[in-house]
């Protein structure tokens, strides 16, 4: 198995939308294969990213 991410930004998005897409993406794929859900910020751009088994 190999570790993939799946990265989810916006400068327009809320956090709440970011996070929403995030958990529905993580819902889809099923709980034996995510490993974690991290973010970050950059300046004004906010990035939720979805760690997961490929």
């Amino acid at each position: 198995m190999k570790v993939q991410y799946k990265m989810f930004k916006g400068v327009i998005k809320s956090w709440e939308r970011l996070f929403e897409e995030a958990t529905e993406f993580a819902t889809e794929i099923g709980r034996d294969r995510l490993i974690s859900i991290s973010h970050s910020a950059d300046h004004s751009e906010g990035i939720v990213t979805v760690w997961y088994w490929g």
